[in-house]
C-alpha cells in the first residue's frame, strides 16, 4: 500500500471507528482520512490556511489554527492533524481545549511535542495531545 494512503487509511478508519464529529486541521492535498470519514458520515469539516480543491463530499473552510474560528468546532469530539509542523502543535492543543474536543496527531517521521502525549498504535502511532474529559462523548 502506498505510504501516504496507509497513513491516511489508518488514521481514517481509527477516528472513525472510536469517534462520530471529527474536523481535520490542515487537510493539504491528501484528503485520504477525511474521505474516510465523510463515507462514515463522521466528518464534520476539513480545514486549512489557504482554498484548495477537495474531493466531493468533503466539507471544507478556510482557517488558520491560529486564529481560529471557535464556532467552526462547535460540536466535534476530535480534532485531528495529519503531519502538522511542529510549531502548530500547541495551537491545536489549545483549539481543542476550547472546543472541548480530543485532539490527535500524526507527526512526520519522529517529530513529537512535548512528552509526546498518549500514544495510540492504529497501525501507524497517532499521539492525543488532549482528551476531553466529558462522560457523554463516545470516547472511552
Amino acid at each position: 500500500m502506498d505510504g501516504y494512503k496507509h497513513i491516511e487509511t489508518c488514521i481514517g478508519r481509527y477516528i472513525a471507528g472510536e469517534y462520530s464529529r471529527a474536523i481535520e486541521a490542515g487537510i493539504g492535498g491528501n484528503p485520504g482520512a477525511a474521505q474516510i470519514l465523510a463515507g462514515e458520515r463522521k466528518l464534520l469539516l476539513a480545514t486549512d490556511i489557504r482554498p484548495m480543491p477537495v474531493p466531493d463530499g468533503i466539507p471544507f473552510a478556510v482557517d488558520d489554527v491560529f486564529e481560529p474560528d471557535l464556532s467552526r468546532y462547535k460540536g466535534a469530539d476530535v480534532i485531528y492533524a495529519i503531519r502538522p509542523a511542529v510549531e502548530m502543535v500547541p495551537p491545536l492543543i489549545a483549539l481543542a481545549e476550547k472546543a472541548g474536543c480530543d485532539l490527535l496527531v500524526y507527526h512526520l517521521g519522529f517529530e513529537t511535542y512535548g512528552d509526546g502525549g498518549e500514544r495510540i498504535d492504529c497501525g501507524v502511532l497517532l499521539h492525543r495531545y488532549y482528551r476531553h474529559q466529558n462522560p457523554s462523548k463516545s470516547v472511552d
